[in-house]
């Protein structure tokens, strides 16, 4: 497959795609490599993964460099990507000796758990956050013993590939960890039929989530998926109105607004909905969005020509802007910040725009606030402006998503669970639990009669 800088439409490199055969084979080397990396000491796996950071560490700026060509992320926001992928390796090495089991009290012997690896591991990531997403899934995983093979998104593999490579320089074994550049209906359909791939990790679409949900029900295959979002910023009137604007931008515009997590819906209390537009119109416009390299750029291009067309497509003539911020002209696949005042249940108010436009919605009261945030299929994440406590620990409760923040808008952090409601996904990564979801537990119990 030909790929190009979405920041100047140039070409960059052709990438080879896999076939079901090379799949196949992949697993099969894999299936060996796994049972030799379980059989290791667990502090020789952690000290392997230490090892494979440092690596990762030392080539930040690279892998940083690839993404910017191949994303279209802004330098900066690139840095911190692969700067990530070296600290969730970091963290997910001190999981290997900590993978306890438990004694439980019982008559006649004793009974004790084990943690045992899944086996083989498929991971299927997307293209919006090619290194950090892809780190969520085989950095535990390979933690818990398990051999992965991993997916990386059509029109973004370069760092998934260079990961690769460097877990090989790092000293992994050979076959332990494979990327398999390809179609999701060739490579990721393969991993998902494979009976010898005992697990999938899926981030994408909800609609192919579902797919792949099903596909995995033919083998009673563990699955976690991370699904799309519409999530939801709320800002009550008695919240701190200029923080709550200044930071809305970077919310929903981070990336392009190509993130499941977007705080795509801004719920504003009616009473102070013109003052927070007042003050929301110049932070949006002091967005900054131009070249990826540029140190100061906050957002760069859409990924591809084919994905600015669907995000245009949520912005039509006739439709309700309040105001735009800016972008740059000529080649690259450039859409500005958009900010739109639409009815509550026009497509573009409910439906996962994935770019950088957002809508602004004015509630009544606390009821009505819930209820709109809560409206519609996704609960992935979203964020509570008040100066009220008992109302932010109110609205925490009662709004159905996985992960929410008070008076900010927090990143994901590798050291704390990430997950959806509803249908926006299935299981929980990141968090000091996330290498236990890619074991079984099992029981033995010893007669002591």
């Amino acid at each position: 497959m030909t790929l190009v800088n979405p920041a100047t439409g140039r070409f960059i490199t052709d990438v080879e795609h896999s076939t079901i055969e090379r799949v196949d084979e992949a697993v099969a080397r894999a299936t060996v490599a796994q049972q030799a990396w379980a059989a290791l000491p667990p502090a020789a796996r952690a000290a392997a993964l230490r090892r494979f950071a440092a690596v990762v560490g030392d080539h930040v700026e690279e892998l940083a460099r690839l993404e910017v060509a191949n994303s279209g992320h802004p330098i900066t926001q690139a840095r911190w990507e692969a700067g990530h992928v070296r600290d969730v390796l970091e963290y997910y090495s001190a999981a290997p000796e900590r993978m306890l089991g438990a004694q439980i009290p019982v008559a006649g012997g004793i009974d004790v758990t084990f943690l045992e690896p899944i086996g083989v591991v498929g991971i299927i990531v997307p293209w919006n956050f090619p290194m950090t997403i892809a780190s969520w899934g085989f950095a535990p995983a390979l933690a818990a013993g398990n051999a992965v093979v991993l997916k990386p998104a059509e029109w973004t593999p370069l760092t998934a590939i260079r990961l690769g490579e460097l877990a090989l320089e790092a000293g992994l074994p050979e076959a332990l960890f494979q990327v398999l550049p390809g179609r999701g209906p060739v490579v990721g359909e393969r991993f998902v039929t494979h009976p010898g791939v005992r697990k999938i990790v899926f981030t994408g679409s909800t609609a192919t989530g579902k797919k792949v949900m099903a596909g995995c029900a033919d083998q009673v295959k563990a699955v976690t998926l991370e699904l799309g979002g519409k999530s939801a910023n709320v800002v009550f009137a008695d919240a701190d109105l200029e923080r709550a604007a200044a930071s809305a931008p970077s919310a929903v515009f981070d990336n392009a607004g190509q993130d499941c997590c977007a705080r795509s819906r801004i719920l504003v209390e009616e009473s102070v909905l013109e003052k927070f537009l007042e003050l929301l119109e110049p932070a949006v416009q002091a967005f900054r969005v131009g070249s990826p390299d540029d140190e100061t750029t906050e957002m760069g291009p859409l990924v591809s020509a084919a994905h600015r067309e669907k995000v245009r497509s949520y912005v039509p003539d006739g439709a309700p802007v309040a105001f735009r911020g800016t972008a740059p002209d000529g080649p690259g696949f450039w859409f500005a910040p958009t900010v739109l005042l639409p009815n509550r249940t026009d497509p573009v108010a409910t439906e996962e725009v994935f770019g950088p436009v957002v809508s602004v919605l004015p509630f009544r009261d606390e009821a009505d606030a819930i209820a709109l945030a809560n409206a519609g299929d996704y609960g992935l994440a979203g964020s509570i402006w008040t100066q009220n406590l008992g109302r932010g620990i109110r609205m925490s409760r009662a709004i159905e998503s996985g992960n929410l923040s008070v008076n900010s808008n927090s990143a994901v952090r590798y050291s704390t669970p990430f997950g959806g409601f509803k249908q926006s996904g299935l299981g929980r990564e990141l968090g000091p639990a996330a290498a236990e979801a890619f074991t079984e537990t099992k029981n033995v119990f010893i007669s002591t009669d």
